[in-house]
């Protein structure tokens, strides 16, 4: 069932597809677990599209910023799709869940939000990839160009085994590169990032102003360069 579960997604789009079992998010904050969304969940398939390692060689402010939102949307479409089509095949209950906002958690004063689901801690769950010291997920294919989304549904499903990390451990270059000095210890402090990262055109279009964290990375790109 796994594989042809995989398949549906796979169909649809997806680069990458993986399966965690409702066990592997036992420590994960209390409001923040599948069972707080869905008391049924007994899985969660995770699933992502990369972005084009063309959009790494550019300045990010417009060309990134576009294709990056348009990336969220094309994964939610996945989401609801494969829901819908699984339900019709296997007699299932599946969520779909936005793979960014909407979403109710939010601190004005740090500018610090929280998805329905911590979407790369659940790419970590379902073996996809690891995090860098960026925070970022890394995958050993695809690197950090993943738009990651998820569904919750209650089927028992096998848990797919942990990836190992590619993050190169004496590597500071994305702490390094931050001019707001963001990052440290494994956490980025958000309202830094935000202030420093996200403005508009005097049209008002929304921009990336720096997405340098993610374009230094060495391994940014992924390891297997025939991809």
């Amino acid at each position: 069932m796994k594989e042809i579960i995989k398949n549906i997604f796979t169909s649809l789009g997806s680069d990458v597809c993986g399966i965690a079992g409702i066990e592997r998010f036992e420590t994960a904050p209390k409001g923040f677990r599948p069972t707080d969304l869905y008391s049924k969940c007994k899985s969660v398939i995770v699933f992502g599209i990369t972005l084009p390692k063309g959009l790494w060689e550019v300045e990010p402010r417009l060309m990134y910023e576009h294709f990056n939102t348009i990336s969220c949307s094309m994964v939610d479409y996945i989401a609801l799709s494969a829901s819908s089509r699984m339900e019709k095949e296997f007699k299932c209950t599946c969520v779909p869940l936005p793979c960014d906002a909407p979403y109710n958690s939010w601190d004005e004063e740090s500018m610090t939000g929280q998805g329905l689901l911590s979407m790369k801690h659940t790419a970590v769950a379902a073996g996809i990839g690891t995090l860098g010291k960026n925070t970022l997920l890394l995958n050993e294919v695809y690197g950090n160009r993943l738009t990651v989304g998820a569904i919750l549904t209650d089927i028992e499903l096998e848990s797919d085994p942990y990836a190992k990390s590619i993050c190169i451990e004496a590597c500071t270059l994305c702490l390094d590169i931050c001019a707001v000095n963001a990052i440290n210890e494994d956490k980025v402090e958000q309202k830094k990032c935000r202030l420093n990262s996200y403005g508009k055109t005097k049209k008002g279009f929304d921009t990336v102003e720096c997405n340098k964290c993610r374009t230094v990375c060495p391994v940014g790109k992924g390891l297997k360069r025939t991809v």
